[in-house]
């Protein structure tokens, strides 16, 4: 039971990096590599602050403006100087992963005897995975709740336009390059911010953690539009937090099989993708052969 719990409160820590992908690579339909230098981004400001004795909080929001950085450049080499939006995550991760070093000093920092987030609520006399939970279930409200509002602003649905149609938004008057560039900004923010919280739950921050993070974001995404769909905007949010619960709940499952091994999580974690991403095919072939029968029985 303890491991489900704590599968469940890195979840809802991890579903904050997953709204962040959700928002380049659903709301605006760009494939948006920065996520694997903007979340080691989130985590070195945010471990760096902390020793340096910061308050977490602040360390917290810091690293978020940060991540508000690295996505700011990403928008800025795909609208002004053109780049593909592939290449221009592959461009930026690559020149964050030289910038987290410099932040960090060295390859990871540990938080050993720091005050975190987590363990100002240990103080009170809370579990870690307690801490955890009532951290990401509150960090994620207050996420989710700010999207649903600035998504139903003007802005917000200029940015959902954009994504949705670029030539009919520029018709429309919308500046399609800024509502990339801010939601870029936005995306890698949130990011940064999933990574901020999750180094103070591992206790350290490491240069190589960002290894994955799409697929991790991805997953969590497709598994929500599986599992449901045709949502508004603020329930669609809440069900990439449950994909991304999920996702962690199937990677425990696998590495709790006897024998296997823990090295393999990120093969697994790859092959899940694959495996969800082919689901939506599978639920369209067997649609369509469900239309043929039924026109042949009539």
């Amino acid at each position: 039971m303890d491991l489900i719990l704590s599968s469940v409160s890195q979840g809802l820590l991890w579903s904050i990096m997953a709204i962040g992908v959700y928002v380049t690579y659903r709301i605006l339909d760009i494939a948006d590599l920065t996520a694997e230098g903007a979340y080691p981004l989130g985590a070195a400001v945010a471990a760096t602050g902390i020793v340096g004795g910061m308050n977490p909080l602040l360390a917290t929001l810091l690293a978020f403006v940060a991540g508000m950085g690295a996505g700011l450049v990403s928008g800025l080499l795909h609208t002004k100087m053109k780049i593909p939006a592939l290449l221009t995550g592959i461009v930026t991760l690559t020149g964050l992963y030289s910038i987290n070093l410099k932040i960090l000093g060295k390859a990871n920092v540990a938080l050993l005897r720091q005050e975190t987030l987590v363990t100002q609520l240990q103080g009170l006399g809370l579990s870690k995975t307690t801490a955890v939970l009532i951290i990401g279930s509150l960090f994620v409200a207050v996420v989710i709740l700010l999207l649903t509002l600035l998504m139903n602003t003007q802005i917000g649905l200029a940015l959902r336009s954009t994504g949705d149609n670029i030539p009919m938004s520029e018709a429309n008057g919308i500046n399609v390059n800024r509502m990339k560039i801010y939601g870029y900004m936005l995306s890698n923010g949130l990011i940064a911010l999933s990574g901020a919280l999750l180094t103070q739950n591992n206790g350290f921050a490491d240069l190589n953690s960002g290894t994955g993070t799409i697929v991790i974001g991805l997953a969590s995404v497709i598994i929500a539009e599986v599992i449901l769909r045709n949502l508004r905007i603020g329930w669609r949010l809440l069900s990439v937090v449950l994909g991304s619960v999920i996702y962690r709940l199937i990677i425990l499952a696998i590495l709790e099989i006897p024998g296997m091994d823990a090295d393999l999580v990120k093969l697994f974690s790859a092959t899940l993708l694959a495996v969800v991403l082919f689901v939506p095919e599978i639920q369209k072939k067997l649609r369509v052969r469900k239309i043929n029968v039924t026109d042949k029985t009539a």
